[in-house]
């Protein structure tokens, strides 16, 4: 996988187990690029950009997959997007810098959202309460509790690259009850020796045979992914609608022009006094 943006999944042959692997770097880079965030919020940002891979790439949707924490603790949002089609980025809100590079604590008292946003079908939302630990152990708790199934998540995020690694129990199919349990104690053994390093550094086909050369797993050809932002000037023009006529006339009353900025990606967008009454005034549009 080298440094390009990619997440491959694996299977294990004969027992009920997956596995995805995913390395963000050039997405990774351009999401926090965007923003001065503190080095601890680079790295939360970067956990759950990884995540929404992992968790997107295990599923068949047509729209987009958001994960996101709102809470009361010192980030009060942190968000990650992946679409269907590769496309994702994130945004993480906060009033003061950090104090703590604790996850309980940056969190606090919140809940895990992941959102499936799908266009051919209603949106499905599940909702878990944080483990005061990490977004993974969040995450294992959220599969235990709405699918129960077993999962494991560990992340790695250095500033430069975004990692994570997922392995999770299949609906029962191949074993039975008591072969599932053997299995996933089994493999957790060995998958608990890699480190947050060697995620970062190792190809996805070495780390697989590092962890398990004594077990028949097959890797899957990756899956590219990319950052991009789906702000437009149709929808910051919609966004500007929704705020209402008599505010958005007192910003041109004292600036001449409305201008908003994407909270993404900073992109800014500019409505000068008769686009802003084109928009909050559609009944004069006249076509002559």
């Amino acid at each position: 996988m080298s440094n390009t943006d990619q997440c491959q999944r694996f299977l294990f042959a004969d027992v009920d187990v997956r596995g995805e692997i995913v390395n963000l770097t050039d997405s990774y880079q351009q999401t926090v690029g965007n923003h001065e965030y503190p080095a601890v919020v680079k790295e939360q940002l970067g956990e759950f950009l990884a995540a929404s891979v992992l968790l997107a790439s295990g599923i068949k949707y047509e729209g987009r997959l958001v994960l996101q924490v709102r809470g009361d603790g010192e980030l009060s949002l942190i968000m990650a997007e992946c679409t269907s089609e590769g496309e994702v980025r994130g945004i993480a809100r906060f009033e003061e810098p950090p104090a703590s590079d604790k996850f309980s604590e940056l969190t606090g008292q919140g809940v895990l959202t992941i959102t499936v946003d799908s266009r051919r079908s209603e949106p499905y939302q599940g909702v878990v309460q944080l483990s005061e630990e990490s977004l993974g152990k969040s995450l294992e708790g959220y599969f235990e509790q709405s699918e129960q199934l077993q999962s494991w998540f560990l992340f790695a995020v250095d500033g430069q690259k975004a990692c994570g690694i997922m392995l999770q129990q299949l609906p029962a199919n191949k074993q039975t009850t008591e072969e599932r349990a053997d299995t996933w104690q089994h493999l957790m053994v060995l998958a608990k020796t890699l480190t947050q390093q060697e995620l970062l550094d190792l190809p996805a086909e070495e780390l697989l045979h590092r962890l398990f050369h004594q077990e028949q797993v097959s890797l899957f050809e990756p899956k590219e992914f990319v950052y991009r932002c789906s702000c437009s000037r149709e929808r910051t023009a919609q966004a500007l609608v929704s705020i209402g006529k008599e505010e958005v006339d007192s910003i041109i009353a004292e600036h001449g022009a409305v201008n908003v900025a994407c909270e993404f990606c900073g992109t800014e967008y500019q409505f000068d006094a008769s686009e802003a009454n084109l928009l909050l005034n559609p009944e004069n549009n006249t076509v002559h």
